[in-house]
């Protein structure tokens, strides 16, 4: 970026960075990119908010970018899945001669075109899933991706061949369920704490499976869940939890979100994505058809990327009026 601040002022504010003296942390959000500091420089009060700079996208730079990083320590592994934490600088550390990583890293290897197309750049479209279009396309949809071994990585936690030192609650059986660090998390900043909970039994894909007489067991697991995060996390408390389920989710395996209240709502939290677990709990207690009636009995509005599955075999044949070749799938 090219500077239109004249020189000599340009000289003068930048002389001024290396001067400033910290009295303490004012705040961390953005999960953590971005930190406020209150010090002074010539004894005189001073503000310095410092955030992540944008990536450079140019060719030369993303070509050495892997090579570039430094001190790759790998967190946790799972099936095609790795997470990990880097160091950008070489030739900076703390006072402990450790070198604080600087990213969080997420490896997908071997990945497949739809993994292509989910982290893509592309359009988002809002779509209304009727039930009759969740009976006759959605859900022979889901059945497929389950049948393609999608879930190999769920199922390897949930049988306990991986990442069983990072599971933090567990309850076996039938309405069983386990709780564990998201891989998005870096394990350590409480502001954008994001853990994840995983039923045992199988036939429960999405929310679109919650019936009437699951409220007693979905009640049940967010007392269990909250009370094990904050056990864990003494400096959380239950009001600062937030806990949501993804429509359309990334895998078809019922899963629910437990984020601490300040971590900023990207794109995954927000309307079209995210529904609050109190209020499909709610929803399904008033609703007055007995205990089978459910989530598949009403209509969700959600987003979707242009480049995904089901809006390209679904949802924009449905608008364009074309045939819908569910054999595709």
């Amino acid at each position: 970026m090219t500077s239109t601040t004249p020189p000599e002022i340009a000289s003068k504010a930048e002389s001024l960075i290396p001067q400033f003296k910290l009295t303490r942390l004012l705040n961390s959000d953005q999960a953590g990119r971005r930190i406020s500091l209150l010090g002074t420089i010539d004894s005189k009060p001073a503000l310095l908010i410092a955030e992540r700079a944008a990536f450079s996208t140019s060719r030369a730079t993303l070509s050495s970018f892997s090579t570039s990083l430094r001190n790759i320590k790998n967190l946790g592994a799972n099936d095609i899945y790795a997470w990990f934490l880097a160091n950008s600088d070489p030739n900076f550390s703390s006072e402990d001669g450790e070198q604080p990583p600087d990213f969080k890293l997420n490896l997908i290897y071997p990945c497949t075109q739809k993994h292509v197309n989910k982290y893509e750049a592309q359009g988002l479209r809002i779509v209304t899933e009727t039930p009759a279009i969740y009976a006759k396309f959605v859900r022979p949809y889901m059945q497929r991706q389950r049948e393609k071994g999608a879930l190999n990585w769920v199922f390897n936690i949930i049988e306990g061949r991986t990442e069983q030192e990072d599971v933090m609650y567990r309850e076996h059986g039938d309405e069983g369920f386990l709780l564990l660090p998201d891989l998005n998390w870096d394990r350590k900043t409480m502001g954008s704490l994001h853990l994840l909970g995983l039923v045992e039994r199988r036939d429960i894909w999405s929310v679109r499976d919650l019936k009437k007489r699951n409220v007693e067991w979905l009640e049940h697991m967010r007392g269990k869940m909250i009370e094990a995060t904050v056990k864990l996390y003494p400096h959380v408390e239950r009001d600062q939890l937030k806990l949501y389920v993804h429509y359309q989710p990334t895998y078809y395996h019922f899963h629910i979100h437990i984020v601490h209240v300040s971590l900023e709502a990207g794109s995954t939290q927000a309307t079209g994505k995210a529904l609050g677990l109190e209020n499909i709990i709610s929803q399904l207690e008033t609703m007055s058809d007995g205990d089978d009636a459910g989530m598949q009995d009403v209509s969700l509005t959600f987003h979707l990327g242009e480049r995904s599955e089901l809006w390209e075999k679904v949802f924009a044949p449905l608008k364009e009026a074309r045939e819908i070749n569910v054999d595709a799938f």
